[in-house]
C-alpha cells in the first residue's frame, strides 16, 4: 500500500502543471503563543481553498505538530539519507489529508552533516518544488540560529504573537534580528488569541508602526485569530480545531487569514528563488 501511494504521488507530480511553490517560515518571539497550532490550521485553511500546502516541522527538540494531529510519524527528515528513501517515503498524511514532513530530533543531526550528505539531502527534497503551492516551515519559538536560517532563506516569514506585552516585545526582537541580517525579508504579522477585533487590529498596527518608525521596515498585517475556548478543547482531543470545530471563532479567523493571504498580489505570492534558491541559501547559512 505504501509503495502504491509513493508511485501515485510520483505520477501526479510528473503529470501536473508546475506550481509556483511558496516557501513560508512561521515563527514567534516566544513559546506559548500558539505558533504550531496556527501553522497546522492555516495549512488546512489553505487546503480548503484549493491551495495545496505541505507542513514541515523544523522545531528542534520540541516538534509537536504530530501531537497536535494525534499521529505518530513513521519517518522523519533524517531518513532521506538512506539510499532507497525518497521524499515521497517521508511525506506523511495527517487529518484532512494534510501532507507533512516530520523533522523532530533528527534535524539537529542534519545541521551537523558533512557537505556530501547535506547535498544529497537537499537534492532529495527538490521534487517538492512544483508539487505544492506552499511549503510551510514551522520553526522553534524565539531567536535561534536554526530558526533564523529558515527565516532568511524563505520567501516570507509569518510572525505569530499575542496581544500580551511580553509577547509583543519578543516579536519585535525577532523583527529587529531579521532586519539586521536582511532588511528585505518579507514579514507578515498574525495576532493570535485576540479578545476583540479592535485588540487584534490595534496590536498589529502598533507593532508594524514601531518597526517602520525605528527600523524603517515595512511589516504587513496578515490579520488576527480570535481567542476561542474551543481551541484548547481541540488540542486536548489532538485534532485541528479547523476540522473539529469548523464554525468556531478561531476557524472563521483562520479562514479570513487564508483569504487575505491568497488575495495577495502576484509579486508577493511568486517565489523569489524557487526551492533550489531556498536550499542554496539554507545550505550556505548552515555551513
Amino acid at each position: 500500500m505504501h509503495d502504491q501511494a509513493k508511485r501515485l504521488r510520483e505520477r501526479m507530480q510528473q503529470n501536473q502543471p508546475s506550481r509556483q511553490t511558496r516557501l513560508v517560515t512561521v515563527t514567534s518571539g516566544k513559546g506559548g503563543v500558539g505558533k504550531s497550532n496556527f501553522s497546522l490550521n492555516f495549512a488546512l485553511a489553505l487546503r480548503e481553498r484549493g491551495h495545496k500546502a505541505i507542513l514541515f516541522d523544523v522545531d528542534l527538540g520540541l516538534a509537536n505538530l504530530d501531537v497536535l494531529m494525534g499521529i505518530t510519524p513513521k519517518r522523519n527528515l533524517l531518513h532521506l539519507l538512506e539510499a532507497e528513501t525518497s521524499v515521497w517515503d517521508i511525506l506523511e498524511k495527517g487529518p484532512g489529508d494534510l501532507e507533512f514532513i516530520a523533522g523532530g530530533s533528527g534535524f539537529t543531526q542534519i545541521l551537523q552533516l558533512d557537505t556530501a550528505k547535506l547535498d544529497l539531502l537537499f537534492h532529495k527534497l527538490d521534487p517538492l518544488y512544483g508539487y505544492a503551492d506552499a511549503i510551510i516551515f514551522d520553526t522553534g519559538a524565539g531567536i535561534s540560529q536554526e530558526s533564523l536560517r529558515f527565516m532568511l532563506s524563505s520567501d516570507e516569514v509569518i510572525l505569530v504573537t499575542t496581544p500580551e506585552p511580553p509577547a509583543i516585545t519578543d516579536a519585535y526582537a525577532v523583527i529587529k534580528m531579521i532586519h539586521s541580517r536582511n532588511p528585505q525579508t518579507k514579514v507578515r504579522l498574525v495576532i493570535n488569541r485576540a479578545t476583540s477585533d479592535q485588540e487584534g487590529r490595534a496590536t498589529s498596527e502598533k507593532l508594524a508602526a514601531v518597526a517602520k518608525r525605528f527600523l524603517d521596515m515595512d511589516v504587513s498585517k496578515l490579520g488576527y485569530v480570535m481567542d476561542d475556548h474551543l481551541v484548547t478543547k481541540a488540542v486536548k482531543q489532538q485534532r485541528p480545531y479547523f476540522l473539529v470545530y469548523p464554525q468556531s471563532q478561531a476557524s472563521r479567523s483562520i479562514r479570513n487569514l487564508a483569504d487575505v493571504y491568497l488575495g495577495s498580489s502576484d509579486e508577493s505570492m511568486g517565489s523569489s528563488g524557487g526551492f533550489k534558491g531556498f536550499l542554496t541559501k539554507l545550505k550556505g547559512l548552515i555551513r
